[in-house]
Protein backbone atom coordinates (compact mmCIF):
# COMPACT_ATOMS: atom_id res chain seq x y z
CA UNK A 1 0.00 0.00 0.00
CA UNK A 2 2.92 2.37 0.90
CA UNK A 3 4.54 1.63 -2.58
CA UNK A 4 1.45 2.31 -4.54
CA UNK A 5 0.68 5.50 -2.69
CA UNK A 6 4.29 6.60 -3.15
CA UNK A 7 3.40 5.68 -6.75
CA UNK A 8 0.81 7.49 -6.73
CA UNK A 9 1.90 11.04 -5.18
CA UNK A 10 4.77 10.79 -7.72
CA UNK A 11 2.04 10.56 -10.85
CA UNK A 12 -0.01 13.05 -9.15
CA UNK A 13 2.95 16.00 -8.94
CA UNK A 14 4.55 14.83 -12.31
CA UNK A 15 0.43 15.67 -13.95
CA UNK A 16 0.42 18.94 -11.74
CA UNK A 17 3.67 19.73 -13.12
CA UNK A 18 2.56 18.74 -16.59
CA UNK A 19 -0.55 20.56 -16.77
CA UNK A 20 0.37 24.24 -17.39
CA UNK A 21 2.30 22.72 -20.60
CA UNK A 22 -0.82 20.61 -21.77
CA UNK A 23 -3.23 24.16 -20.95
CA UNK A 24 -0.59 26.69 -23.03
CA UNK A 25 -0.82 23.97 -25.84
CA UNK A 26 -4.46 23.68 -25.89
CA UNK A 27 -4.66 27.86 -25.87
CA UNK A 28 -1.93 28.38 -28.64
CA UNK A 29 -3.45 25.21 -30.85
CA UNK A 30 -6.11 27.14 -32.53
CA UNK A 31 -4.08 30.33 -32.94
CA UNK A 32 -1.10 28.01 -34.35
CA UNK A 33 -3.63 26.58 -36.60
CA UNK A 34 -5.34 30.05 -37.87
CA UNK A 35 -2.15 31.56 -38.76
CA UNK A 36 -0.47 28.53 -40.60
CA UNK A 37 -3.63 28.97 -42.60
CA UNK A 38 -3.20 32.49 -43.39
CA UNK A 39 0.28 32.39 -45.25
CA UNK A 40 1.85 34.40 -42.26
CA UNK A 41 5.28 36.11 -42.96
CA UNK A 42 6.11 35.31 -39.25
CA UNK A 43 7.50 31.60 -37.80
CA UNK A 44 5.79 30.00 -35.32
CA UNK A 45 8.41 30.18 -32.82
CA UNK A 46 8.24 34.47 -33.62
CA UNK A 47 5.20 34.72 -33.12
CA UNK A 48 4.89 32.09 -30.24
CA UNK A 49 7.66 33.43 -27.74
CA UNK A 50 7.60 32.48 -23.93
CA UNK A 51 6.43 35.98 -23.22
CA UNK A 52 3.26 35.46 -25.45
CA UNK A 53 2.88 32.13 -23.99
CA UNK A 54 2.78 33.50 -19.94
CA UNK A 55 0.16 36.14 -21.33
CA UNK A 56 -1.95 33.51 -22.68
CA UNK A 57 -1.80 31.50 -19.51
CA UNK A 58 -2.29 34.62 -17.30
CA UNK A 59 1.74 35.10 -15.84
CA UNK A 60 1.86 38.15 -17.52
CA UNK A 61 1.77 40.56 -14.57
CA UNK A 62 1.83 43.69 -16.15
CA UNK A 63 -1.06 42.95 -17.87
CA UNK A 64 -2.08 44.46 -21.25
CA UNK A 65 -2.02 47.84 -19.90
CA UNK A 66 1.29 48.86 -21.66
CA UNK A 67 1.56 52.35 -22.78
CA UNK A 68 3.79 53.82 -25.92
CA UNK A 69 5.65 55.72 -23.44
CA UNK A 70 3.79 58.85 -23.84
CA UNK A 71 0.37 60.34 -23.69
CA UNK A 72 0.43 62.32 -26.94
CA UNK A 73 2.08 60.85 -30.22
CA UNK A 74 2.54 61.57 -33.54
CA UNK A 75 2.76 59.48 -36.39
CA UNK A 76 4.80 60.27 -39.34
CA UNK A 77 4.41 58.50 -42.92
CA UNK A 78 7.24 56.25 -42.52
CA UNK A 79 5.74 54.99 -38.96
CA UNK A 80 2.31 53.96 -40.87
CA UNK A 81 3.84 52.25 -43.46
CA UNK A 82 6.07 50.59 -40.84
CA UNK A 83 2.98 49.55 -39.12
CA UNK A 84 1.90 47.38 -42.05
CA UNK A 85 5.11 45.83 -43.06
CA UNK A 86 5.36 45.13 -39.44
CA UNK A 87 2.13 44.47 -38.04
CA UNK A 88 0.44 43.06 -41.02
CA UNK A 89 -0.42 39.81 -39.08
CA UNK A 90 -0.50 40.79 -35.91
CA UNK A 91 -3.95 42.92 -36.97
CA UNK A 92 -5.69 40.35 -38.53
CA UNK A 93 -5.03 37.65 -35.59
CA UNK A 94 -5.95 39.81 -32.80
CA UNK A 95 -9.47 40.25 -34.94
CA UNK A 96 -9.83 36.72 -35.52
CA UNK A 97 -9.55 36.14 -32.24
CA UNK A 98 -12.21 38.52 -31.09
CA UNK A 99 -14.25 36.57 -33.39
CA UNK A 100 -13.26 32.71 -32.86
CA UNK A 101 -13.22 33.23 -29.00
CA UNK A 102 -16.79 35.39 -28.87
CA UNK A 103 -15.04 37.65 -26.75
CA UNK A 104 -15.98 41.41 -27.06
CA UNK A 105 -15.27 44.04 -29.88
CA UNK A 106 -13.46 47.75 -29.77
CA UNK A 107 -17.42 49.20 -29.54
CA UNK A 108 -18.43 46.50 -26.70
CA UNK A 109 -20.28 44.11 -28.52
CA UNK A 110 -20.42 40.64 -28.69
CA UNK A 111 -18.26 38.94 -31.73
CA UNK A 112 -19.56 35.62 -31.54
CA UNK A 113 -20.22 34.21 -35.14
CA UNK A 114 -23.39 32.43 -34.45
CA UNK A 115 -26.45 34.64 -33.56
CA UNK A 116 -28.87 36.49 -35.63
CA UNK A 117 -27.77 39.99 -34.62
CA UNK A 118 -23.68 39.17 -34.92
CA UNK A 119 -24.33 37.88 -38.37
CA UNK A 120 -27.04 40.99 -39.25
CA UNK A 121 -24.49 43.55 -38.28
CA UNK A 122 -21.77 41.46 -40.21
CA UNK A 123 -23.74 42.23 -43.54
CA UNK A 124 -24.68 45.45 -42.64
CA UNK A 125 -28.68 44.51 -42.09
CA UNK A 126 -29.06 43.06 -45.94
CA UNK A 127 -26.86 45.59 -47.51
CA UNK A 128 -24.13 42.86 -48.12
CA UNK A 129 -24.43 39.74 -50.13
CA UNK A 130 -23.09 37.04 -48.31
CA UNK A 131 -20.76 34.30 -49.99
CA UNK A 132 -17.35 36.12 -50.58
CA UNK A 133 -14.98 34.36 -48.61
CA UNK A 134 -13.12 36.20 -45.93
CA UNK A 135 -9.39 35.90 -46.57
CA UNK A 136 -10.24 37.84 -49.99
CA UNK A 137 -11.48 40.61 -48.15
CA UNK A 138 -11.36 41.16 -44.05
CA UNK A 139 -13.12 44.47 -44.63
CA UNK A 140 -15.98 43.43 -45.69
CA UNK A 141 -16.32 41.25 -42.56
CA UNK A 142 -15.13 42.72 -40.29
CA UNK A 143 -15.50 46.36 -40.41
CA UNK A 144 -18.69 46.00 -37.72
CA UNK A 145 -16.24 44.69 -35.56
CA UNK A 146 -14.83 48.78 -35.45
CA UNK A 147 -18.20 50.76 -35.42
CA UNK A 148 -21.06 50.68 -33.55
CA UNK A 149 -24.00 49.27 -35.70
CA UNK A 150 -25.94 52.09 -37.85
CA UNK A 151 -29.20 52.95 -36.48
CA UNK A 152 -30.40 53.31 -40.53
CA UNK A 153 -31.89 50.11 -42.02
CA UNK A 154 -31.72 49.64 -45.76
CA UNK A 155 -35.47 49.32 -46.91
CA UNK A 156 -36.57 45.61 -48.06
CA UNK A 157 -36.68 47.42 -51.58
CA UNK A 158 -32.95 48.51 -51.83
CA UNK A 159 -31.70 45.14 -50.93
CA UNK A 160 -33.64 43.83 -53.39
CA UNK A 161 -32.26 46.04 -55.97
CA UNK A 162 -29.14 45.27 -54.95
CA UNK A 163 -29.71 41.20 -55.05
CA UNK A 164 -31.15 41.86 -58.38
CA UNK A 165 -28.14 43.90 -59.81
CA UNK A 166 -25.10 42.00 -58.72
CA UNK A 167 -26.85 39.13 -60.85
CA UNK A 168 -27.01 41.59 -64.08
CA UNK A 169 -23.55 41.92 -63.07
CA UNK A 170 -22.42 38.53 -62.46
CA UNK A 171 -24.40 37.93 -66.15
CA UNK A 172 -22.80 40.85 -67.90
CA UNK A 173 -20.00 41.64 -66.28
CA UNK A 174 -16.02 41.58 -67.93
CA UNK A 175 -15.26 37.75 -69.34
CA UNK A 176 -18.67 36.81 -69.46
CA UNK A 177 -20.06 35.44 -73.07
CA UNK A 178 -22.92 38.18 -73.15
CA UNK A 179 -20.35 41.20 -71.98
CA UNK A 180 -17.99 40.24 -74.97
CA UNK A 181 -21.17 39.73 -77.27
CA UNK A 182 -22.39 42.82 -76.14
CA UNK A 183 -19.27 45.13 -76.38
CA UNK A 184 -19.03 43.39 -79.73
CA UNK A 185 -22.16 44.54 -81.20
CA UNK A 186 -21.89 48.35 -79.65
CA UNK A 187 -18.53 48.72 -80.95
CA UNK A 188 -19.53 46.91 -84.51
CA UNK A 189 -22.58 49.40 -84.94
CA UNK A 190 -21.92 53.30 -84.56
CA UNK A 191 -25.45 53.90 -85.12
CA UNK A 192 -28.19 51.77 -83.22
CA UNK A 193 -31.21 52.31 -84.17
CA UNK A 194 -33.60 49.64 -82.58
CA UNK A 195 -31.01 50.24 -79.17
CA UNK A 196 -31.77 46.45 -77.90
CA UNK A 197 -28.20 44.79 -76.95
CA UNK A 198 -28.11 41.62 -74.36
CA UNK A 199 -26.64 44.05 -71.73
CA UNK A 200 -26.57 48.06 -70.96
CA UNK A 201 -23.53 49.80 -69.70
CA UNK A 202 -22.38 52.66 -67.49
CA UNK A 203 -18.52 53.35 -67.31
CA UNK A 204 -17.34 55.57 -64.37
CA UNK A 205 -13.98 57.56 -65.52
CA UNK A 206 -12.31 59.24 -62.61
CA UNK A 207 -12.29 63.22 -61.99
CA UNK A 208 -9.92 65.22 -59.05
CA UNK A 209 -9.05 63.60 -56.21
CA UNK A 210 -10.18 60.14 -53.91
CA UNK A 211 -12.91 61.92 -52.16
CA UNK A 212 -14.48 63.36 -55.44
CA UNK A 213 -13.59 59.92 -57.22
CA UNK A 214 -15.62 57.91 -54.46
CA UNK A 215 -18.74 60.28 -54.23
CA UNK A 216 -18.84 60.35 -57.78
CA UNK A 217 -18.88 56.72 -57.86
CA UNK A 218 -21.39 56.20 -55.27
CA UNK A 219 -23.95 58.51 -57.55
CA UNK A 220 -23.10 56.51 -60.50
CA UNK A 221 -23.53 53.09 -58.87
CA UNK A 222 -27.17 54.49 -58.17
CA UNK A 223 -28.04 56.05 -61.42
CA UNK A 224 -26.92 51.99 -62.47
CA UNK A 225 -29.41 50.88 -59.82
CA UNK A 226 -31.99 53.11 -61.73
CA UNK A 227 -31.42 52.34 -65.19
CA UNK A 228 -30.30 48.61 -65.07
CA UNK A 229 -27.27 49.06 -66.15
CA UNK A 230 -23.73 47.63 -65.47
CA UNK A 231 -21.81 49.87 -63.85
CA UNK A 232 -17.71 49.66 -64.73
CA UNK A 233 -15.35 51.81 -63.57
CA UNK A 234 -12.05 52.68 -65.17
CA UNK A 235 -9.39 52.64 -62.71
CA UNK A 236 -5.49 53.40 -63.46
CA UNK A 237 -2.77 52.67 -61.66
CA UNK A 238 -3.21 54.94 -59.06
CA UNK A 239 -6.58 52.90 -57.44
CA UNK A 240 -4.64 49.62 -57.92
CA UNK A 241 -4.97 47.60 -54.19
CA UNK A 242 -7.42 50.13 -52.89
CA UNK A 243 -11.03 48.89 -52.55
CA UNK A 244 -11.89 45.22 -52.79
CA UNK A 245 -14.24 43.47 -55.70
CA UNK A 246 -17.87 44.43 -54.21
CA UNK A 247 -19.73 42.04 -56.50
CA UNK A 248 -19.83 38.47 -55.61
CA UNK A 249 -18.21 36.47 -58.33
CA UNK A 250 -17.67 39.46 -61.41
CA UNK A 251 -15.42 42.14 -61.08
CA UNK A 252 -16.09 46.26 -61.41
CA UNK A 253 -12.96 46.78 -63.42
CA UNK A 254 -13.30 47.98 -66.76
CA UNK A 255 -10.49 45.29 -68.62
CA UNK A 256 -7.20 47.90 -69.66
CA UNK A 257 -7.68 46.60 -73.32
CA UNK A 258 -11.45 47.78 -73.93
CA UNK A 259 -11.84 49.93 -76.45
CA UNK A 260 -13.50 52.25 -74.35
CA UNK A 261 -10.99 52.88 -71.85
CA UNK A 262 -10.58 56.34 -73.92
CA UNK A 263 -13.33 58.79 -74.84
CA UNK A 264 -11.67 60.46 -78.14
CA UNK A 265 -13.78 58.21 -80.52
CA UNK A 266 -17.62 58.61 -78.80
CA UNK A 267 -19.60 61.25 -79.58
CA UNK A 268 -20.38 63.47 -76.30
CA UNK A 269 -23.95 64.25 -74.65
CA UNK A 270 -23.89 67.67 -75.80
CA UNK A 271 -23.27 67.55 -79.46
CA UNK A 272 -25.87 64.88 -79.39
CA UNK A 273 -28.29 67.70 -77.77
CA UNK A 274 -26.95 70.24 -80.33
CA UNK A 275 -28.21 67.65 -82.80
CA UNK A 276 -31.66 67.43 -81.27
CA UNK A 277 -32.26 71.00 -81.18
CA UNK A 278 -31.32 71.10 -84.91
CA UNK A 279 -33.24 68.42 -86.20
CA UNK A 280 -36.73 68.72 -84.09
CA UNK A 281 -38.64 67.37 -86.69
CA UNK A 282 -36.28 64.17 -87.90
CA UNK A 283 -35.28 61.51 -86.31
CA UNK A 284 -31.74 60.68 -85.32
CA UNK A 285 -29.89 57.96 -85.63
CA UNK A 286 -28.76 57.04 -82.17
CA UNK A 287 -25.01 56.24 -80.94
CA UNK A 288 -24.10 53.31 -79.58
CA UNK A 289 -21.68 54.70 -77.20
CA UNK A 290 -22.28 58.32 -75.43
CA UNK A 291 -19.60 60.28 -73.20
CA UNK A 292 -21.31 62.07 -70.46
CA UNK A 293 -19.56 64.97 -68.56
CA UNK A 294 -21.06 65.80 -65.24
CA UNK A 295 -18.26 67.53 -63.88
CA UNK A 296 -18.63 71.54 -62.85
CA UNK A 297 -17.67 73.23 -66.02
CA UNK A 298 -17.11 77.18 -65.88
CA UNK A 299 -19.04 77.70 -69.09
CA UNK A 300 -21.53 74.67 -69.50
CA UNK A 301 -22.86 72.52 -66.20
CA UNK A 302 -26.33 73.26 -67.04
CA UNK A 303 -26.86 70.05 -68.92
CA UNK A 304 -30.74 69.41 -68.03
CA UNK A 305 -29.49 65.65 -67.23
CA UNK A 306 -32.37 65.84 -64.25
CA UNK A 307 -35.24 66.04 -67.18
CA UNK A 308 -37.03 62.85 -68.10
CA UNK A 309 -36.74 64.23 -72.22
CA UNK A 310 -33.05 64.09 -71.85
CA UNK A 311 -33.14 61.18 -69.90
CA UNK A 312 -35.43 59.37 -72.48
CA UNK A 313 -32.42 60.47 -74.65
CA UNK A 314 -29.86 58.93 -72.60
CA UNK A 315 -31.20 55.44 -72.18
CA UNK A 316 -31.37 54.86 -75.89
CA UNK A 317 -27.41 54.59 -75.83
CA UNK A 318 -26.25 51.00 -74.67
CA UNK A 319 -23.60 52.13 -73.53
CA UNK A 320 -22.59 55.29 -71.69
CA UNK A 321 -19.25 57.15 -70.34
CA UNK A 322 -19.46 59.15 -67.50
CA UNK A 323 -17.06 61.18 -65.83
CA UNK A 324 -17.97 63.92 -62.80
CA UNK A 325 -16.36 65.08 -59.56
CA UNK A 326 -19.69 65.95 -58.51
CA UNK A 327 -22.28 64.15 -55.91
CA UNK A 328 -25.20 64.30 -58.33
CA UNK A 329 -27.28 62.31 -56.04
CA UNK A 330 -30.12 65.25 -56.07
CA UNK A 331 -30.33 65.51 -59.65
CA UNK A 332 -32.13 62.09 -59.81
CA UNK A 333 -34.20 62.90 -57.02
CA UNK A 334 -35.15 65.74 -59.30
CA UNK A 335 -35.54 63.27 -61.88
CA UNK A 336 -39.80 62.29 -62.36
CA UNK A 337 -38.68 59.42 -64.09
CA UNK A 338 -37.17 57.84 -61.33
CA UNK A 339 -38.74 59.31 -58.37
CA UNK A 340 -41.03 56.36 -57.55
CA UNK A 341 -37.79 53.98 -57.49
CA UNK A 342 -35.98 56.14 -55.35
CA UNK A 343 -38.79 57.02 -52.99
CA UNK A 344 -39.17 52.71 -52.06
CA UNK A 345 -35.25 52.43 -52.19
CA UNK A 346 -34.42 55.42 -49.40
CA UNK A 347 -36.87 55.98 -46.52
CA UNK A 348 -34.26 58.28 -45.37
CA UNK A 349 -32.90 60.61 -47.96
CA UNK A 350 -30.21 61.85 -45.64
CA UNK A 351 -29.04 58.02 -46.00
CA UNK A 352 -27.59 57.46 -50.13
CA UNK A 353 -23.77 57.93 -49.46
CA UNK A 354 -23.91 55.48 -45.91
CA UNK A 355 -25.98 52.85 -47.93
CA UNK A 356 -24.35 53.00 -51.02
CA UNK A 357 -21.09 54.22 -49.70
CA UNK A 358 -20.41 51.00 -47.58
CA UNK A 359 -21.88 49.23 -49.91
CA UNK A 360 -19.30 50.18 -52.32
CA UNK A 361 -15.80 50.80 -50.59
CA UNK A 362 -13.90 48.10 -49.07
CA UNK A 363 -10.77 48.69 -48.39
CA UNK A 364 -8.18 45.95 -49.58
CA UNK A 365 -6.92 44.16 -47.37
CA UNK A 366 -3.33 46.38 -48.03
CA UNK A 367 -5.48 49.06 -46.69
CA UNK A 368 -7.31 47.46 -43.75
CA UNK A 369 -3.97 46.50 -42.10
CA UNK A 370 -3.31 49.62 -42.06
CA UNK A 371 -6.35 51.05 -41.21
CA UNK A 372 -6.74 47.81 -37.98
CA UNK A 373 -3.00 48.63 -37.28
CA UNK A 374 -3.30 52.36 -36.69
CA UNK A 375 -6.48 51.88 -34.90
CA UNK A 376 -6.05 49.09 -32.11
CA UNK A 377 -2.31 50.50 -31.68
CA UNK A 378 -3.54 54.23 -30.83
CA UNK A 379 -7.26 54.59 -30.55
CA UNK A 380 -9.10 51.12 -29.63
CA UNK A 381 -8.52 52.13 -25.53
CA UNK A 382 -9.30 55.68 -25.91
CA UNK A 383 -12.71 56.64 -24.13
CA UNK A 384 -13.74 59.11 -26.69
CA UNK A 385 -12.34 59.25 -30.53
CA UNK A 386 -12.41 62.51 -32.12
CA UNK A 387 -11.70 63.49 -36.03
CA UNK A 388 -10.13 66.67 -37.01
CA UNK A 389 -10.12 66.91 -40.52
CA UNK A 390 -8.05 70.02 -41.89
CA UNK A 391 -7.61 70.96 -45.08
CA UNK A 392 -6.28 74.18 -46.40
CA UNK A 393 -7.15 75.72 -49.76
CA UNK A 394 -4.84 78.20 -50.57
CA UNK A 395 -2.00 77.84 -48.33
CA UNK A 396 0.13 80.57 -49.97
CA UNK A 397 -2.14 83.33 -48.39
CA UNK A 398 -3.35 81.45 -45.67
CA UNK A 399 -0.91 81.43 -42.62
CA UNK A 400 -0.64 78.33 -40.42
CA UNK A 401 -1.64 80.31 -37.23
CA UNK A 402 -5.11 81.42 -38.76
CA UNK A 403 -5.94 77.88 -39.08
CA UNK A 404 -4.95 76.67 -35.79
CA UNK A 405 -6.63 79.95 -34.64
CA UNK A 406 -9.71 78.40 -36.00
CA UNK A 407 -9.47 75.19 -35.15
CA UNK A 408 -9.21 76.01 -31.52
CA UNK A 409 -12.07 78.19 -31.19
CA UNK A 410 -14.50 75.55 -32.68
CA UNK A 411 -13.11 72.89 -30.67
CA UNK A 412 -12.76 74.42 -27.27
CA UNK A 413 -15.51 76.39 -27.66
CA UNK A 414 -17.95 73.34 -28.26
CA UNK A 415 -16.52 71.74 -25.23
CA UNK A 416 -14.92 69.21 -28.12
CA UNK A 417 -11.50 69.54 -25.97
CA UNK A 418 -10.61 70.69 -22.88
CA UNK A 419 -8.87 73.97 -22.22
CA UNK A 420 -5.08 73.60 -20.78
CA UNK A 421 -4.21 74.24 -17.57
CA UNK A 422 -0.87 76.67 -17.41
CA UNK A 423 -0.35 76.07 -13.78
CA UNK A 424 1.12 73.21 -11.27
CA UNK A 425 -1.99 73.10 -9.21
CA UNK A 426 -4.33 70.85 -10.10
CA UNK A 427 -6.78 71.76 -8.01
CA UNK A 428 -8.81 73.86 -10.48
CA UNK A 429 -9.90 70.68 -12.51
CA UNK A 430 -13.42 69.56 -12.59
CA UNK A 431 -12.36 67.04 -9.96
CA UNK A 432 -13.17 63.70 -12.51
CA UNK A 433 -12.18 60.32 -10.45
CA UNK A 434 -11.68 58.71 -13.41
CA UNK A 435 -9.19 59.27 -16.04
CA UNK A 436 -10.66 60.27 -19.26
CA UNK A 437 -8.45 59.55 -22.75
CA UNK A 438 -9.48 61.38 -25.83
CA UNK A 439 -7.83 60.48 -28.51
CA UNK A 440 -7.87 63.49 -31.37
CA UNK A 441 -6.87 61.83 -34.51
CA UNK A 442 -5.55 64.39 -37.28
CA UNK A 443 -5.50 64.29 -41.22
CA UNK A 444 -4.51 66.84 -42.95
CA UNK A 445 -1.29 67.33 -45.50
CA UNK A 446 0.54 69.72 -43.61
CA UNK A 447 1.84 67.44 -40.62
CA UNK A 448 2.22 71.29 -38.53
CA UNK A 449 -1.17 70.74 -37.03
CA UNK A 450 -0.98 67.76 -35.81
CA UNK A 451 2.21 68.49 -33.79
CA UNK A 452 0.88 72.16 -33.06
CA UNK A 453 -2.33 70.17 -30.93
CA UNK A 454 0.27 67.48 -29.76
CA UNK A 455 2.70 70.19 -27.90
CA UNK A 456 -0.68 71.60 -27.04
CA UNK A 457 -1.37 69.14 -24.44
CA UNK A 458 2.11 67.58 -23.84
CA UNK A 459 2.89 66.90 -20.09
CA UNK A 460 0.16 69.22 -19.30
CA UNK A 461 -3.06 69.01 -17.06
CA UNK A 462 -6.42 69.75 -18.50
CA UNK A 463 -9.29 71.87 -16.61
CA UNK A 464 -11.56 68.66 -17.05
CA UNK A 465 -9.30 66.51 -15.80
CA UNK A 466 -9.03 64.37 -19.22
CA UNK A 467 -5.81 62.96 -20.69
CA UNK A 468 -5.56 64.33 -24.51
CA UNK A 469 -3.50 61.96 -26.63
CA UNK A 470 -2.54 63.29 -30.55
CA UNK A 471 -2.23 61.28 -33.62
CA UNK A 472 -1.18 62.39 -37.19
CA UNK A 473 -1.12 59.13 -39.52
CA UNK A 474 0.11 61.01 -42.91
CA UNK A 475 1.48 64.45 -43.88
CA UNK A 476 2.16 64.69 -47.40
CA UNK A 477 2.27 68.46 -47.71
CA UNK A 478 0.80 68.28 -51.11
CA UNK A 479 -1.78 66.54 -52.73
CA UNK A 480 -0.93 64.24 -55.14
CA UNK A 481 -2.93 63.44 -58.02
CA UNK A 482 -2.44 59.48 -60.11
CA UNK A 483 -0.54 58.65 -57.38
CA UNK A 484 -1.11 55.14 -55.61
CA UNK A 485 0.74 55.51 -52.23
CA UNK A 486 -1.07 58.64 -52.06
CA UNK A 487 -4.97 57.62 -52.51
CA UNK A 488 -3.55 54.93 -49.76
CA UNK A 489 -3.14 57.39 -47.32
CA UNK A 490 -6.12 59.15 -48.38
CA UNK A 491 -7.88 56.04 -47.64
CA UNK A 492 -6.70 55.41 -44.47
CA UNK A 493 -7.36 58.59 -43.37
CA UNK A 494 -10.92 59.08 -44.51
CA UNK A 495 -11.71 55.38 -42.96
CA UNK A 496 -10.16 56.39 -39.67
CA UNK A 497 -11.93 59.58 -39.64
CA UNK A 498 -15.47 57.84 -39.80
CA UNK A 499 -14.71 55.40 -36.98
CA UNK A 500 -14.73 58.39 -34.89
CA UNK A 501 -17.46 59.48 -32.28
CA UNK A 502 -17.06 63.19 -32.84
CA UNK A 503 -16.41 64.55 -36.25
CA UNK A 504 -14.85 68.16 -37.19
CA UNK A 505 -14.12 68.65 -41.15
CA UNK A 506 -13.28 71.27 -43.37
CA UNK A 507 -16.07 73.37 -45.15
CA UNK A 508 -16.20 71.52 -48.68
CA UNK A 509 -13.82 69.34 -48.43
CA UNK A 510 -15.14 65.72 -50.07
CA UNK A 511 -12.32 63.86 -48.06
CA UNK A 512 -14.99 64.95 -45.20
CA UNK A 513 -17.99 63.83 -46.78
CA UNK A 514 -17.10 60.82 -47.09
CA UNK A 515 -15.61 59.92 -43.40
CA UNK A 516 -19.19 61.08 -42.61
CA UNK A 517 -20.98 59.38 -44.67
CA UNK A 518 -19.18 56.52 -43.60
CA UNK A 519 -19.65 56.82 -39.80
CA UNK A 520 -23.28 57.89 -39.54
CA UNK A 521 -21.84 61.84 -38.49
CA UNK A 522 -22.90 64.65 -38.73
CA UNK A 523 -19.54 67.03 -38.07
CA UNK A 524 -18.60 70.47 -36.78
CA UNK A 525 -17.74 72.39 -39.85
CA UNK A 526 -15.03 74.32 -39.81
CA UNK A 527 -15.62 77.91 -41.54
CA UNK A 528 -13.36 77.74 -44.78
CA UNK A 529 -10.83 80.78 -44.94
CA UNK A 530 -9.05 81.77 -47.96
CA UNK A 531 -6.40 84.54 -46.09
CA UNK A 532 -5.27 85.66 -42.67
CA UNK A 533 -8.86 86.17 -41.33
CA UNK A 534 -11.07 85.09 -38.68
CA UNK A 535 -14.77 84.08 -38.58
CA UNK A 536 -16.86 83.61 -35.50
CA UNK A 537 -18.59 81.23 -35.29
CA UNK A 538 -15.44 79.27 -36.46
CA UNK A 539 -17.87 76.07 -36.88
CA UNK A 540 -21.46 75.21 -36.88
CA UNK A 541 -23.17 71.71 -36.59
CA UNK A 542 -24.15 70.16 -40.08
CA UNK A 543 -28.23 68.92 -40.12
CA UNK A 544 -27.38 66.03 -42.30
CA UNK A 545 -24.40 63.31 -42.94
CA UNK A 546 -25.08 63.41 -47.00
CA UNK A 547 -22.53 65.29 -49.13
CA UNK A 548 -22.91 68.28 -50.72
CA UNK A 549 -23.73 68.37 -54.57
CA UNK A 550 -21.79 71.49 -55.26
CA UNK A 551 -23.16 72.79 -58.36
CA UNK A 552 -26.67 71.69 -59.01
CA UNK A 553 -29.03 72.62 -62.17
CA UNK A 554 -29.66 75.59 -61.90
CA UNK A 555 -33.20 75.55 -64.33
CA UNK A 556 -36.50 73.36 -63.75
CA UNK A 557 -36.69 71.75 -67.01
CA UNK A 558 -38.83 74.44 -68.72
CA UNK A 559 -35.99 76.76 -68.50
CA UNK A 560 -37.36 78.62 -65.41
CA UNK A 561 -34.58 79.58 -62.78
CA UNK A 562 -34.50 77.60 -59.65
CA UNK A 563 -34.46 80.23 -56.89
CA UNK A 564 -34.81 77.96 -53.80
CA UNK A 565 -34.38 74.29 -53.70
CA UNK A 566 -36.40 73.96 -49.83
CA UNK A 567 -39.51 75.05 -51.17
CA UNK A 568 -39.37 72.86 -55.10
CA UNK A 569 -37.82 70.05 -53.62
CA UNK A 570 -39.14 69.05 -50.44
CA UNK A 571 -35.78 66.93 -49.48
CA UNK A 572 -33.23 69.19 -50.16
CA UNK A 573 -31.61 72.08 -48.68
CA UNK A 574 -29.01 74.26 -49.51
CA UNK A 575 -25.95 73.27 -48.28
CA UNK A 576 -24.21 74.81 -44.81
CA UNK A 577 -20.92 74.47 -46.27
CA UNK A 578 -21.57 76.30 -49.91
CA UNK A 579 -24.45 78.29 -50.39
CA UNK A 580 -24.30 77.64 -53.79
CA UNK A 581 -24.64 73.61 -53.17
CA UNK A 582 -27.84 71.10 -52.35
CA UNK A 583 -27.95 68.30 -50.23
CA UNK A 584 -30.56 65.66 -49.29
CA UNK A 585 -32.28 65.78 -45.74
CA UNK A 586 -35.29 63.79 -44.70
CA UNK A 587 -38.85 65.40 -44.55
CA UNK A 588 -39.20 67.04 -41.81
Amino acid sequence: MEIFQVTKDRMMQSFKKLTPLFVVILIALPFILMNSKSKSSFSLFEEFTKEKMLQLVGENKNGDNISNGGRVHNISNDNINGGYNNGENNTESKVQGKIQNNTTTVEGRSATTIGSTNILEKFLDGLLASGIDEPSCMSRHQSHLYRKASPHKPSSYLISKLRKYEEIHRKCGPNSKAYHKSMKKILDSKRIKSGHVMCKYLIWTPANGLGNQMISMAATFLYSLLTDRVMLVRFGKDKQGLFCEPFLNSTWLLPENSPFWSVNHVETYESLIEKEKANSNSKLDFPSALFLNLQYQENYHEKFFHCDDKQALLIKAPLLILQSDQYYVPSLFMTPLFNKELEKMFVKKDTVFHHLGRYLFHPSNSAWRLITNFYHEHLAKADEKIGLQIRVFRPNTTPQQAIMNLVLNCTLENKLLPKVLYTNNSASSSGINKMITKAVLVTSLYPEYGENLKMMYMNKSTVTGEIIEVYQPSGEEEQKFNDNTHNMKALVDMYLLSLSDVLVTTSLSTFGYVAQGFGNLKPWLLYRIVSNETHYPACEREFSMEPCYHYPPKHFCSGKPIHDFASSFIYMRQCKDYSSGVKMINDF
